[in-house]
């Protein structure tokens, strides 16, 4: 049966997974864990709010997920590897699997901004980050960061 979900209780992620330098990078950003609220498995729903300035993540792709964006509140600046595009309420943006077109948000307004992300919740992930020499293994739920080549990650070269 289904349930109306309590905003107020709904699980809140702040901060990230990445290894610093790039954690720091992340400030202003949290999300509501809404799938994980309604105790969906299968796929993730959440609601990422970004204050002004903030971005939403280093730009990525994903081998394994299929993702999917759509502006519910304010104004951000989609980053793809064809350029930048401006996303207001309503705009919505698709990232199949293993595209490696690298993407992020980033709130260039005076006020806070809202987007959902849905995306396929995968066992087993990798995460290529464009700008940066980074990688993500991810393995239930446990991160394992490599640079491009596959070499253990120790920070920024």
């Amino acid at each position: 049966m289904a349930k109306k979900l309590d905003l107020a209780n709904v699980p809140i992620k702040a901060g990230s997974i990445y290894p610093e330098p790039y954690a720091a990078m992340m400030e202003g950003r949290h999300s509501l864990r809404l799938g994980q609220a309604g105790g969906l498995t299968q796929f993730g729903v959440n609601l990422v709010v970004l204050q002004p300035g903030a971005m939403s993540s280093l730009r990525h792709w994903h081998r394994a997920e299929d993702e999917f964006v759509m502006v519910t509140e304010g104004e951000c600046v989609m980053v793809t590897d064809a350029g930048e595009e401006v996303m207001r309420p309503g705009d919505c943006a698709a990232f199949p699997a293993n595209e490696g077109d690298g993407h992020h948000f980033i709130n260039r307004s005076d006020r806070e901004a809202r987007f959902l992300v849905i995306g396929s919740k995968a066992t087993r992930e990798t995460a290529t980050y464009s700008d940066v020499d980074l990688v993500a293994e991810i393995d239930g739920g446990t991160a394992r960061f490599t640079y491009k080549d596959g070499t253990d990650w120790n920070g920024p070269r």
